[in-house]
């Protein structure tokens, strides 16, 4: 499962993620199932999206091998502020505060 504190902090902070211009979306190597029952049972209301396949994951160089439940692959913790061309204007790998995130994408 996606790290459920972070996303937590994500949540508590939403408003002034979105008043910064943050589109908050969370990306995970769950299953669509599991991750929909994760924002239902949290109440997350920003999108948490499923990449069963590690696509997305593997592009971005944050693949886990065998890391997870029963031996799955998973996603590293990494966090990244994209504009809207997609270019990533700001990333930091590990586990930060979602205040961390407005403060940067104020600076950008």
């Amino acid at each position: 499962m996606a790290c459920t504190s972070e996303l937590r902090g994500v949540q508590r902070n939403l408003a002034s993620l979105e008043a910064a211009g943050v589109r908050a979306v969370a990306i995970s190597a769950d299953t669509n199932d599991e991750s929909r029952e994760l924002c239902r049972k949290a109440n997350f209301t920003f999108p948490l999206l499923s990449d069963r396949k590690a696509e997305v994951i593997r592009s971005y160089d944050l693949l886990v091998p065998h890391g997870g439940e029963d031996n799955r692959d998973i996603s590293g913790i990494a966090e990244f502020l994209l504009d809207s061309s997609g270019t990533v204007r700001w990333r930091h790998f590990g586990e930060t505060k979602a205040e961390r995130f407005v403060d940067q994408a104020k600076k950008l």
